[in-house]
């Protein structure tokens, strides 16, 4: 048994072939519904089941994407899915709504759970509470370094799982909202459009939001003495040959074995390939885009690819036992959990050479085809008897057909059928309030129209005064991302915060949640635990989290229908971030030194995106037009979320004072997605 795994993309059934061809010890693939590349063939019930059987019989696992967000019309539907997984005797699912994990656990407890990428686990307490969750597995974000990766593998029980081939995200996985906003085309619901892939334009540098593909095939041993399980090879939208190519590449890595980066190069790469969140070396030479010259390189090598996958890989140890005697002739085949047991001819008297030891080792070890090696040959033979090596290549022949039969078994998994309790909750009030959410201290006002005042943590640790000013109505903004070297550092700021009179904080990360919880603050949800149903709401609160902004993907028409035991919010106007970049498209030849911490972003279109830096740590992509619903019915929401970012204070006047009387905005605005279905 290796001690590591290497996961490949399974799109469609052929990939499926190529990868456990060339050597995989898993796969992750999709079904139909709930998996975040629902533009991949992806797999039927009875195809699922299909797959399941064909990778077990070769000891390979198989874990099912259900990575996206759901609303509460398609719960139903979800476990549907989850009895359907079950059915499957699939290994694992990867999870990324919180809500949907709690129905596993409710109605398939004994099913393995993986965090997917997309719950944005990025440090070590987000994944310590993960694991507290219930999460067997962590899907890292794939922003960080290899200091960063090894923390986290050596101080969490759970396994932890890294991508280490395959294209990079612009954004952290779980924080992107571009395809949605600008084409109702949810990433977090498995339908992003990679508008990023477009010509975004910096300072004149074009395709600026557009990363090179990863590749650590050269770095797997060094993951591997971190600590990390399992090797993730991303491209379930990509052709059999990339997975065999993929495949084959790590394989060769673990086994010690020069890899080939220029066949993989060949096969697909956006101008070459990167290590720059690996390395901590997030700098300019990250981003590149697919080019006419990448495209071309492909056709000379895809023949070559398709050859390493021609043939069924020897990966299954088999142990043969044969005997002959003037009774008969008999085999058992083992594979250390099968055993058959084949009755062969009654042998012959031998007219010249005997049946010795080295022939029949000889008949019985032509495995080729199958997917067994013979591991260990015991014969008993005795003396002046006669066998064709035709009689014994039937045995052989029958003994392995039987025992790839018995590999073929199914385990379904036990679905729990739980009594269904009507929840009662306190009635909450239902009296609307408002929250004006401020980027910097100097736009910040008090207002009796505003029930709260949202700042960031670094603005109230430089400006202490805003704790008495503000007083009770005063939220710390937490962080969006913490990545491992300041999470020392957010403690000693809670520690800080705590001793100045702050009392309630934002969390946007199950990471920074758990930290909050723990320092004793009043913890309100932010918009980035993605919340879009009842059942990962409640499991939100059962977190600590004493209100919840939704997330801007929920439509109003499903917001007004979540059943909620706690106060529950909208961002109801805003230049919302659309991406957060850990690799900052900004930067310059000398990196931030030149920044001012706020840049322009042309598409190709012309229109004016803007990035805002969060203290060189990352930075966030900002809508083009704000999301304004002053002027719009905002359905049954306890409390409104006023976003400022770059606004003048006398601006964010205006617009409060709008939006408490209903009226509209004398600018260009948008109903986000509140008004119209995602996809």
């Amino acid at each position: 048994m290796k001690n590591t795994e290497i996961l490949a993309p399974a799109g469609g059934r052929e990939q499926l072939i190529a990868a456990v061809r060339c050597g995989a010890d898993a796969v992750y693939l999709g079904t139909q519904r709930f998996n975040a590349r629902n533009n991949a063939s992806n797999f039927s019930a009875e195809e699922l089941n299909d797959a399941v059987t064909y990778c077990h019989e070769r000891n390979v696992s198989v874990y099912v994407t259900m990575n996206t967000l759901v609303t509460d019309n398609e719960l139903g539907d979800v476990i549907e899915e989850i009895k359907m997984i079950a059915e499957s005797g699939a290994d694992a699912v990867i999870i990324q709504d919180i809500g949907v994990a709690a129905l596993w656990k409710k109605y398939c407890p004994s099913m393995k759970l993986h965090a997917s990428t997309q719950m944005t686990i990025h440090n070590l307490s987000g994944a310590l509470e993960a694991e507290r969750l219930g999460f067997s597995r962590i899907v890292l974000a794939r922003e960080l370094s290899f200091e960063e990766i090894k923390t986290i593998a050596e101080n969490v029980s759970a396994e932890i799982e890294v991508f280490v081939h395959g294209a990079l995200c612009m954004s952290v996985s779980g924080t992107c909202l571009l395809s949605s906003m600008i084409g109702s085309r949810s990433g977090n619901r498995g339908r992003c459009a990679q508008p990023c892939r477009l010509n975004f334009n910096v300072g004149g540098r074009e395709y600026a939001l557009s990363l090179k593909d990863l590749s650590l095939a050269e770095n797997i041993k060094d993951l591997e003495n971190a600590g990390v399980k399992s090797f993730k090879i991303e491209g379930r939208m990509k052709r059999p040959e990339y997975v065999a190519a993929a495949v084959t590449a790590v394989r060769n890595a673990r086994e010690g074995k020069a890899v080939d980066m220029e066949s993989l190069r060949a096969v697909f790469s956006r101008s070459g390939f990167t290590k720059g969140y690996f390395e901590g070396k997030r700098t300019l030479e990250m981003f590149g885009y697919r080019r006419h010259e990448d495209v071309t390189a492909m056709t000379g090598i895809l023949k070559e690819m398709t050859a390493l996958y021609k043939d069924e890989i020897s990966r299954i140890p088999l142990d043969i036992s044969f005997s002959a005697d003037r009774n008969g002739s008999r085999a058992v085949f083992s594979d250390g959990t099968n055993d058959v047991t084949v009755t062969g001819d009654i042998p012959e008297e031998a007219r010249t050479k005997p049946l010795d030891d080295g022939f029949v080792t000889k008949c019985m070890s032509k495995l080729g085809g199958t997917y067994f090696y013979l591991d260990n040959m015991a014969t008993l033979i005795d003396d002046g008897l006669s066998l064709s090596a035709s009689q014994i290549n039937n045995m052989r022949r029958e003994g392995i057909e039987r025992l790839c039969q018995l590999r073929q078994t199914k385990k379904a998994y036990e679905i729990v059928t739980p009594e269904e309790k009507k929840k009662t909750f306190s009635a909450v009030s239902r009296t609307q309030t408002i929250r004006m959410r401020f980027e910097l201290f100097s736009q910040a006002f008090d207002d009796e129209k505003a029930d709260r005042i949202i700042l960031p943590m670094t603005e109230i640790l430089k400006h202490p005064e805003s704790v008495e000013l503000f007083g009770r109505k005063l939220i710390c903004e937490l962080p969006f991302l913490v990545f491992g070297a300041d999470e020392k550092r957010l403690n000693d700021c809670l520690e800080k915060l705590r001793n100045i009179g702050v009392k309630s904080v934002i969390a946007d990360n199950i990471g920074t949640l758990s930290a909050a919880k723990k320092a004793g603050f009043t913890v309100h949800g932010g918009h980035g635990l993605n919340v879009l149903n009842s059942v990962s709401l409640e499991e939100y609160v059962s977190l600590g989290c004493a209100d919840i902004t939704t997330s801007p993907e929920l439509m109003m028409s499903y917001f007004d229908k979540l059943v909620s035991p706690v106060p529950k919010g909208v961002i109801g106007y805003g230049y919302l971030p659309l991406m957060r970049f850990r690799a900052c498209p900004a930067q310059g030849k000398d990196g931030c030194r030149d920044c001012k911490g706020f840049t322009v972003v042309k598409d190709r279109l012309g229109i004016d995106f803007y990035i805002i830096c969060s203290q060189k740590k990352y930075s966030s992509l900002l809508n083009s037009v704000p999301v304004y619903i002053g002027d719009k019915p905002h359905g049954r929401a306890d409390f409104v979320t006023l976003y400022f970012t770059a606004e003048k204070q006398n601006r964010c006047r205006v617009i409060l004072d709008a939006f408490c009387k209903g009226e509209g905005l004398n600018t260009k605005k948008t109903g986000g997605l509140y008004y119209r279905e995602l996809l």
